[in-house]
């Protein structure tokens, strides 16, 4: 599942693209639920169509379509079409209470931020994943847009050549608290050991500045973080130099499909075995690169 915060600019740039499924099957592509309105387009059932009906359908569409699948050029997309129909009449009970939270406390909208227009927004998406993951969602995909309680002459992003204290300053207190609240959440319910928190981007910000008071793209030496199922709490791999600008030990560089090696390591696939034939092609997500961090591992 991909969500984005109800102020996000609709689709983050890149659109799909940013969850499609690569050189995986069709398949395995991400599901955007829209911040507003109907999480799914098409989400009730058109009135009138009882459930025993709906799914005599499914089942008639589904044994139509598999013959064809056989030795088609087309059987992937064909395969992700079925499996979308079975996914929307999943979601059609389940979608619509995962995301509601009128049931969830006071205290646990609190924890998330909630009561914070700057905080809202964001915490109210996380506050859906948690829900999310109580219910057995494999992967969710969260992207962080801008906060609540701006104007739209005043909104900020992530992107700051300029202005980093006004654009990095909101967009801080936004995410701080509802992620501070996630982590305690999942683990005050059992979750947090079996859950694993992703926090990346493409690159950081240079310590050196930009158009005055901003900061110029960094892809040389910058933070992520890991927390939860099989990662090692409070630990820190990696520096960088004395400006912040560069890894100051190559030793330990840790480069995007040294990341993607690790994290398929703790959902339990190994890298170099996760091969997937495409346009008659062994491809692997880590492409020919890429090492399991194993110090950052419990």
């Amino acid at each position: 599942m991909v969500m984005s915060d109800p102020l996000n600019r609709g689709l983050p740039k890149g659109n799909a693209l940013n969850w499609g499924a690569g050189f995986l099957p069709s398949v395995y592509q991400g599901t955007w639920l829209k911040p507003k309105g109907e999480p799914i387009d098409n989400l009730l059932p058109p009135g009138g169509m009882a459930p025993e009906r709906q799914r005599a359908q499914l089942d008639l569409l589904a044994a139509l379509n598999r013959p064809m699948m056989r030795n088609s050029p087309v059987e992937s997309e064909l395969a992700a079409r079925i499996e979308s129909f079975e996914l929307a009449y999943r979601m059609q009970s389940a979608a619509p209470e995962a995301v509601d939270l009128s049931k969830e406390t006071e205290a646990t909208k609190e924890l998330y931020g909630l009561n914070d227009a700057t905080s809202a927004s964001y915490g109210t998406v996380l506050l859906r994943a948690r829900r999310l993951v109580e219910r057995n969602v494999r992967f969710i995909h969260v992207v962080s847009g801008w906060p609540d309680g701006l104007a739209e002459n005043e909104r900020r992003s992530w992107d700051a050549h300029s202005d980093l204290e006004g654009n990095h300053g909101v967009q801080a207190r936004m995410v701080d608290k509802p992620i501070a609240g996630l982590l305690a959440d999942l683990k005050s319910r059992g979750l947090l050991d079996s859950t694993l928190v992703v926090w990346t981007s493409e690159f950081g910000r240079t310590s050196y500045g930009q158009s005055g008071n901003g900061r110029d793209h960094n892809p040389w030496g910058y933070t992520q973080w890991l927390a939860g199922g099989g990662v090692r709490a409070g630990y820190t791999y990696g520096e960088t130099d004395a400006v912040g600008l560069q890894v100051a030990d190559k030793d330990k560089a840790v480069d995007t499909y040294d990341l993607q090696a690790t994290v398929l390591q703790l959902l339990g696939l190994d890298h170099l075995k996760t091969i997937f034939l495409h346009n008659g092609r062994s491809e692997r997500p880590t492409v020919v690169y890429g090492k399991v961090v194993k110090e950052v591992l419990v």
